[in-house]
């Protein structure tokens, strides 16, 4: 494994993953369109390192993480599922039943005592070659991007923020964005969901101030690590430790209390007094849209250390698939076995990239009982970070949950409008702009399993698919453009149950959903399709990806899915005061 970034990108190097771009390029936009363009490259394009900046002195890499080949290289793997399988060595632990027993269990014992960070006792380090502190400390000095043209300014992308828990003492290392507001200070943008934010409540309620570190820079495990979703008072320098095989190498930081790899290239050390905010964002998300601004506490950095010759690490984040998808595949992987210890039943998972992680996830069951479905929807709604997933869908164990035509194959043979579907409400994603209340909403779960005896037996009204070459009919409907069948190409002359139909349609504030919901649901040359979804006129109906990272986003279950006589119609287009909607609504991301 690799002892710090550097060493990683050599070996990105020898492996012929990284592009080096040596023409003069700006922090402002200029990074982020070489970025945007090679993450959406066939296979995630390569990693870039980019020589010359043209406002600071330190090269910028980004996008190491961006393919399956990096991020696997990045964690020592030749495939993601190698790490779930070194946790299920862990979790399918057994006290032992004799002595024999008990000697094969020293060896992994022994294993696990390494994955512990190793303070070092030198107040030298790598991270702090130049220490510059107090009137000294000018965050200009760093290539921090300005990544999308609404940004608020430029914003710290790649931060491994460190903090500590004032009543128990424990670390925690988060990834939360900083947006650079003068040569000293920064936004803190941790969710009120985190432990971050969590930790800093703490602090608020004594009173006191609470001492932040950032690192910038890190070797990949430990960058990677600052992104799991870790359960509350875990040290994520574990997990780091665990991926690495052997302990990351701290060091105390010069003007507060607290510890910070000591191989990373920038350090940050500073505090976050309770009470003081300020107004951060609008800043271009993981989304694919502007996360809206707010106020939020504000980081003062008492100190600036760096290596000598250091290299800034940055990521882009935006639609769908960038470089934190890859990160976001290898967490899916990581923690399928501590879910598995919970729920035995669920054999494997997937999140679709175009979810954005935290909008749906399809899961295997092995099921046993009636409800069994439900019974899963229900416990994933409680579990971890897996409570802010916006849907669920079920499958049985012989349906492979990433292969989205054989799932695509189950909605249309076997989904039953009136009874597999489950509504309910509960916590989100900060970032879901879908629901008219933040932080909470509808949630949908479906049903895809077989049925077994005790449960509502679905339709049996078949469908068949008379042209599965038809790509599209004239329409000449007020307000809709264009329509497209969907999925039916794949099932030649299939009998299904259902068929999907989309429409570009021209909303205004007199015109909403269910205004185009009761047109289609009384069209007679629409007769043959019981599903409709609506999207905005811009959007490409050929595009399935860009179509289902609408469907996934721009949805609130509750108030968007309009069901009459076993047919529903799905608003996926931008929402208006007409349609329920008094928030506002995020703009997507786009370059100039």
């Amino acid at each position: 494994m690799y002892k710090n970034l550097k060493e990683f990108l050599k070996a990105l190097d020898r492996a012929g993953e990284i592009n080096y771009i040596s023409e003069p390029v700006s922090v402002h936009l200029e990074i982020s369109k070489f970025t945007d363009r090679e993450s959406k490259s066939p296979g995630g394009g390569k990693a870039l390192f980019f020589q010359n900046v043209k406002e600071s002195a330190f090269p910028v890499v980004t996008n190491i993480f961006g393919s399956t080949g990096r991020i696997c290289l990045a964690l020592g793997v030749d495939h993601l599922d190698r790490l779930g399988d070194r946790v299920r060595d862990f979790t399918e632990l057994n006290p032992p039943a004799n002595f024999k027993e008990a000697l094969n269990i020293i060896p992994l014992a022994v294993t696990a005592a390494r994955f512990f960070p190793k303070m070092l006792k030198t107040k030298s380090a790598p991270c702090r070659e130049i220490v510059l502190k107090g009137a000294d400390v000018d965050l200009s000095i760093l290539p921090v991007l300005w990544c999308w043209p609404e940004d608020a300014g430029p914003f710290v992308t790649l931060p491994l923020v460190f903090t500590k828990s004032l009543v128990t003492g424990r670390r925690n290392v988060g990834m939360y964005r900083l947006q650079i507001f003068d040569k000293n200070t920064t936004g803190m943008h941790w969710h009120i969901h985190k432990d971050g934010s969590h930790y800093y409540n703490e602090y608020c309620n004594a009173g006191k101030r609470m001492p932040v570190a950032v690192a910038i820079g890190a070797d990949p495990a430990v960058t990677y690590a600052a992104t799991a979703p870790m359960p509350r008072g875990m040290d994520e320098m574990v997990l780091a430790g665990f991926i690495r095989k052997k302990p990351v190498r701290m060091v105390q930081c010069l003007t507060i209390d607290m510890e910070v790899p000591a191989e990373a290239e920038f350090i940050l050390e500073g505090y976050v007094d309770p009470g003081e905010f300020r107004r951060e964002g609008p800043f271009g998300d993981h989304t694919g849209y502007y996360s809206l601004a707010d106020d939020y506490p504000v980081f003062h950095v008492t100190a600036l250390t760096h290596r000598k010759y250091p290299v800034y690490n940055a990521t882009l984040v935006g639609r769908p698939p960038m470089e934190d998808c890859y990160l976001a595949k290898a967490t899916e992987r990581l923690f399928l076995p501590m879910l598995q210890t919970v729920m035995p039943e669920i054999c494997d998972y997937w999140f679709p990239w175009e979810g954005v992680f935290h909008n749906i996830v399809i899961v295997a069951i092995d099921k046993e009982f009636p409800g069994h479905a439900h019974k899963v929807m229900s416990g994933l709604w409680g579990q971890g970070q897996m409570s802010f997933c916006k849907a669920v869908v079920i499958v049985d164990k012989n349906i492979d949950p990433s292969d989205s035509e054989m799932v695509f194959k189950e909605l249309l043979t076997k989904f039953d409008i009136t009874s597999d579907i489950i509504i309910t409400r509960g916590v989100l994603d900060v970032l879901d702009h879908s629901s008219p209340t933040p932080n909470f909403g509808s949630k949908i779960g479906i049903d895809l399993t077989a049925r077994f005896k005790g449960e509502p037996s679905r339709s049996d009204k078949t469908i068949y698919i008379k042209d599965p070459a038809t790509t599209s009919k004239p329409v000449s409907l007020p307000g809709i453009d264009n329509s497209m069948p969907l999925f039916q190409e794949c099932f030649g002359n299939s009998a299904v149950l259902n068929r999907i139909i989309a429409f570009s349609v021209k909303k205004n504030e007199n015109r909403g959903g269910r205004y185009f919901a009761e047109i289609l649901l009384n069209a007679t040359e629409f007769a043959d399709f019981n599903i409709f979804i609506l999207f905005d006129n811009h959007i490409d109906l050929a595009d399935s990806s860009m179509l289902l990272w609408k469907l996934f986003n721009n949805v609130d279950p509750g108030r968007d899915l309009m069901v009459k006589d076993k047919r529903v119609v799905i608003d996926a287009c931008k929402k208006l005061l007409i349609d329920g909607h008094a928030r506002e609504w995020p703009e997507e991301l786009v370059l100039p």
